[in-house]
């Protein structure tokens, strides 16, 4: 399977990522070709540069417009007329772009819309989308669509994103970094912040990525056939401005396909050496006064809203005092929320949190009919090889109380018919 890494250590925006596709190996004339088929009412022209960033060369891709030849475009907040997502989705329905190509730049459109219908407390429908809705930043969004498809790429995944601080000016004045309509498309998405007093992730690149991506985080295994670098107009004092994308072959060691059948996906997960690896998040609190009946209810709570793990374990604290270490086991991008249930549920004062890798078995399941009624079981492959297979205790469960037998019963006759 061909997968592309967004190497993100600058942050992300819509020419950042046509450039560094060109940079990988999509010739321009083939996605100037392709953007024709748009049939814009408005004249634009798309070239690409060689750009160097603290010694590092990439390619820095430039759309002039009638609506945006006086302005620089990277940063750019301050557009000609706007437009509604409707108008956005009737020029790519008449678009003689494939249809693929159409659905997929309108869930990137979609999700836009929906961020700043949010924060301005209006419906997506009726939401002017200023920033992101001049022909350049159409022209961004459908390119790279374009772009990703003649690469052939299959998934996405992409780091954390890192983010700028300071001001910018908006059509709706100034506004902090990362602007408002760019946090809320950043609402689960693992970021990092750093001193840099520009805006590193723009709504366009955040929209791109935060649509495309399968996962954030570390890198797949994966073998790395291409690599391209996209520019960005600014120069950056602490580290080059530029977009890295890493396209090749994710590694499959594993012949078995992976399924997760509860609600807890991992942020990030790849095949590994022995089975199946991923990256959560590890949060951690010490409370040394705190009702044992409190202590049940809270972890109710923390598996209710997604936890993957959550467990208790006795320690002693300074003084000799008995306490319990909360534990618990999350995606990341659930880690705030179940840090703040900790906060609120709990008396602690504060938690620890970070990221921690992990290796599980490649699993599937199979059903068993038992004389009281079916159960699924799950079965765990090592490099492929099947190593172990186990009934799933709430369908033993269940079925022992519908019958009026022991769970012992259901679930010893279940091991026996595997």
């Amino acid at each position: 399977m061909k997968i592309v890494y967004f190497d993100c250590f600058s942050g992300i925006s819509g020419d950042m990522v046509l450039g560094a596709i060109i940079d990988a190996g999509v010739a321009p004339e083939v996605l100037t070709t392709e953007l024709a088929k748009l049939n814009l009412d408005v004249e634009f022209s798309l070239y690409f540069q060689k750009a160097t960033k603290q010694g590092i060369t990439g390619t820095q891709a430039i759309v002039e417009t009638s609506e945006n030849s006086h302005e620089g475009h990277h940063h750019k907040h301050v557009h000609g007329p706007s437009r509604h997502l409707s108008d956005i989705f009737n020029l790519l329905d008449a678009s003689d772009l494939k249809t693929n190509i159409r659905d997929t730049a309108k869930q990137i459109f979609d999700r836009l819309a929906e961020a700043e219908a949010k924060v301005h407390n209006t419906d997506k429908a009726k939401v002017h989308l200023h920033e992101v809705s001049g022909i350049d930043s159409i022209v961004d969004i459908v390119g790279a669509v374009i772009g990703l498809a003649k690469l052939g790429v299959e998934e996405v995944y992409a780091s954390p994103l890192s983010l700028g601080r300071g001001f910018v000016k908006c059509a709706h004045g100034m506004m902090p970094v990362p602007v408002p309509g760019t946090m809320e498309l950043l609402h689960g998405v693992p970021v990092r912040q750093t001193d840099i007093p520009k805006e590193l992730v723009t709504p366009t690149g955040a929209a791109i990525i935060t649509t495309l991506a399968k996962s954030f985080g570390v890198m797949p295994n994966m073998t790395i056939n291409q690599i391209g670098y996209g520019a960005g107009t600014r120069d950056l004092d602490m580290q080059p401005n530029l977009l890295r994308i890493c396209i090749g072959e994710k590694s499959s060691l594993n012949s078995v396909k992976h399924h997760r059948h509860d609600h807890s996906e991992p942020l990030t997960s790849h095949d590994s050496v022995l089975g199946f690896s991923d990256s959560i998040e590890i949060i951690e609190t010490n409370v040394d006064d705190m009702s044992p009946e409190i202590s049940s209810y809270v972890m109710e709570k923390l598996f209710e809203h997604g936890a993957l793990d959550v467990f208790f374990v006795p320690i002693l604290m300074k003084k000799g005092r008995a306490a319990i270490k909360i534990n618990v086991l999350c995606p990341s991008n659930i880690r705030d929320l179940l840090i703040k249930v900790l906060l609120t549920e709990t008396t602690t004062f504060g938690v620890r949190f970070y990221a921690a890798d992990r290796i599980i078995l490649s699993r599937d399941y199979v059903e068993i009919n038992t004389q009281w009624g079916p159960v699924r079981a799950k079965r765990g492959y090592l490099s492929g090889d099947l190593i172990k297979t186990v009934p799933e205790y709430e369908d033993c469960k269940s079925l022992a109380e519908q019958n009026g037998v022991s769970l012992q019963s259901v679930f010893q006759e279940a091991l026996r018919k595997i």
